[in-house]
């Protein structure tokens, strides 16, 4: 399990992944905390939401209703698959669920044959959901007839890929609600199997059981730790971060980029983290995993 992202890194994650996100006004500190705990997080959770429309859909997740306030989730999926930010924590979306089904995402031990929930909000072995779980509500019926659009298919996978990879999951640290309580029956249009082997070849890797594909991933450099940096190295991952940096115009090299971390490297980094959004503190030039992953520097050995 992990620390929740800050809102500024959960937004640069889905940037970074490609995410259309719109922010809706005052998500950022809309949330539950108070009413419990939000994390440590296990996993990312998808619904339907029983509506149809995007603006009043999101007006649903962001207010709540009566018996259950909102925020509803993090994030709204629509038809178009615009990702529309609701809460950056505790969201009411979960609920109770069952233990098992919690063990089974936090070793990822999650597959094609999970475990079949057992428990339920109310119930006497039920876990908090809502404080281990992100949240996306998907704009869908849920009657089985609604389709799902092939760019709402995407945003899903996306958002799932862009929270496995800023906490360093697989894909199966991904579930649907019905995964995780035995009275659900969201999201009903799609196999979550199916979504998983769509969010773990995205992460870049043939999902467990399958042959690798024909043209693997590029290997990338792992995150070599922010003290790394700090350290005042002189390596070779310094220079292959320098040009992806200029290649991403975030350059600001007189010259080189060269294998020494020096200033010119911190100034270029933080132009890279204000380019995905982040901002103050989050943007000082010294490398974390969500920039750094986003950044996608080859590896050298």
């Amino acid at each position: 399990m992990a620390t929740p992202l800050s809102a500024d890194r959960f937004l640069a994650a889905l940037r970074a992944e490609g995410v259309t996100v719109v922010e809706h006004p005052g998500w950022r500190g809309h949330h539950r905390n108070h009413a419990g705990a939000w994390g440590p997080v296990a996993g990312v959770m998808i619904h339907h939401t029983v509506s149809s429309g995007t603006a009043s859909s999101v007006a649903l997740c962001f207010d709540g209703y009566d018996g259950l306030p909102g925020p509803l989730c993090h994030g709204v999926i629509a038809k178009d698959g615009t990702v529309h930010l609701v809460s950056d924590g505790r969201a009411n979306h979960a609920d109770g669920g069952d233990p098992s089904v919690l063990r089974a995402v936090v070793t990822e031990a999650y597959g094609d044959r999970p475990p079949a929930p057992r428990e339920h909000q109310g119930s006497p072995g039920a876990v908090d959901g809502n404080s281990r779980f992100y949240g996306f509500e998907c704009v869908n019926l849920g009657d089985g007839a609604d389709p799902w659009p092939a760019a709402q298919l995407d945003a899903i996978e996306r958002v799932s890929a862009a929270l496995c990879r800023a906490h360093g999951w697989g894909a199966r640290s991904v579930i649907g609600h019905r995964e995780w309580s035995d009275w659900k029956s969201d999201p009903r249009g799609f196999g979550m199997p199916g979504m998983r082997d769509r969010v773990q070849k995205r992460l870049g890797a043939a999902p467990a059981g399958k042959p690798p594909a024909a043209r693997p991933a590029p290997k990338l450099h792992p995150f070599p730790g922010t003290s790394f940096f700090r350290g005042a190295p002189s390596s070779p991952v310094i220079t292959a971060m320098g040009r992806r940096l200029t290649a991403e115009g975030c350059g600001r090299y007189q010259v080189g980029p060269g294998p020494r971390w020096s200033e010119a490297d911190r100034r270029s980094y933080a132009a890279w983290q204000q380019k995905l959004g982040f901002r103050g503190a989050d943007a000082d030039g010294w490398p974390g995993a969500a920039s750094w992953n986003a950044l996608k520097v080859p590896y050298t050995p």
